[in-house]
């Protein structure tokens, strides 16, 4: 962190978590096509673009979304994952092991990738020695938890609190506790124009569609051969689907265009990131024998790790890439420069880099730990229970089963 201060990258974020508002980033991207380039961005119900006007310099500007916040937290939360996995810094992590029931391809799946973190149903349905997790030592802590009293969800999964979840699969349902997302990213196109789609293929083999009917043979494949195709209860051969040789591929392709979903242009793209320090200052870590002031000094220093994290998460998650999906490939226009909002209305600008985010979680979290905040720095192994591996497996069965009807229908 470069913030023109000899104050240490540590020590200006703990004095920012103290007092600050919050830290936000506002960075300008292009395609990686360069400006002009059509990219495409996310379909939701119905095939639709999620469309919306904003106010832009006090005028109305078209825009589009191109990565949602629930995105961008599902990637922050893989980028952590991945530096954790990497041994870049210690971090308390839930997992479900998969192997040996099974379905072994699924392996581990960890609260850093479950929906809904450690109040996951994936997470309740599983067990930790040989007791539903919910009921186990580790489960009790989500039962008691809130934001006055978060001590142990801090011990055994910080980016719950970070990335906020909802205990609404608990005991006690929709009343079950709240904690509310602390860092927030969202990426949009800005000032945009709707583009079309366009289709068109040219067969090397020229095959046409007067070349014959396609038929189905006893192997599920196609044949021209009728006398070698399967029959239905009339005696009828059965045509491979429509009978069409595009059917299986071949054949020219018309060229057409399509006025829906055929991507976008846009002035530029806008993602902007913001670490809610008020929201973080929501949250307390009560330990056992501490005075007033020490306990306040825990207060901060384990709202300066989850901070770090935040950080950390949304520098190193930017630097990985802003590949977001096919022809959506972004890069910055300008390095990234990080503000500290002050209560006065000022601002403190800084620099940040991945590396050094790994480095401040660190020094983040070693402070913490003298002042014994938990930590736990194993990763804490489940087991699937058996209703949950017969659901999976017959959901399967279910899946492959309409798979091979649709085939058959079609």
């Amino acid at each position: 962190m470069n913030n023109g201060t000899k104050e240490s990258l540590y020590e200006t974020l703990k004095e920012s978590v103290k007092n600050a508002v919050g830290i936000r980033l506002r960075r300008r991207l292009q395609p990686a096509g360069g400006e002009g380039d059509k990219i495409f961005p996310p379909t939701y119900q119905g095939g639709k673009y999620a469309w919306e006007e904003r106010v832009i310099n006090g005028e109305r500007v078209p825009c589009v979304i191109l990565d949602s916040v629930q995105s961008q937290a599902n990637r922050m939360e893989l980028t952590l994952l991945r530096a954790w996995q990497q041994e870049e810094f210690t971090l308390p992590v839930i997992s479900v092991d998969f192997k040996g029931h099974g379905i072994d391809d699924l392996g581990k799946i960890t609260t850093l990738e479950v929906p809904h973190r450690i109040a996951d149903a994936i997470i309740r349905d599983s067990e930790f020695e040989q007791k539903p997790f919910r009921k186990s030592f580790y489960g009790e802590y989500i039962n008691s938890a809130k934001p006055k009293n978060a001590t142990n969800i801090f011990g055994i999964c910080p980016t719950a609190l970070l990335f906020g979840f909802w205990d609404s699969t608990g005991p006690l349902g929709g009343l079950g506790t709240k904690f509310q997302r602390a860092i927030v990213s969202e990426i949009s196109a800005i000032n945009i124009k709707n583009g079309v789609r366009t289709s068109s293929r040219i067969d090397p083999l020229q095959i046409q569609l007067g070349a014959g009917v396609l038929y189905e043979d006893e192997n599920k494949e196609w044949t021209l051969d009728p006398e070698k195709a399967k029959r239905n209860k009339e005696g009828d051969p059965l045509k491979f689907k429509t009978g069409r040789p595009s059917e299986v591929v071949h054949g020219n392709i018309a060229p057409s265009i399509e006025e829906t979903n055929g991507g976008i242009t846009m002035e530029y793209a806008l993602q902007t990131v913001v670490l809610s320090l008020a929201a973080l200052r929501n949250l307390s870590f009560p330990l056992e024998n501490k005075d007033n002031k020490s306990q306040n000094e825990c207060n901060i220093l384990a709202r300066t790790v989850l901070a770090a994290l935040g950080l950390c998460a949304a520098t190193k998650s930017a630097e990985e890439n802003f590949d977001l999906r096919s022809r959506c490939l972004l890069h910055p226009e300008a390095p990234a420069s990080w503000e500290i909002l002050h209560k006065d209305g000022s601002g403190t600008c800084f620099t940040l880099s991945g590396e050094e985010g790994s480095m401040l979680v660190k020094e983040a979290v070693a402070e913490a730990q003298k002042e014994n905040l938990p930590w736990h720095e194993e990763e804490i192994t489940l087991t699937p229970s058996k209703k949950l591996v017969s659901i999976v497996t017959k959901s399967r069965a279910i899946l492959k089963e309409s798979t091979e009807t649709e085939e058959e229908e079609a």
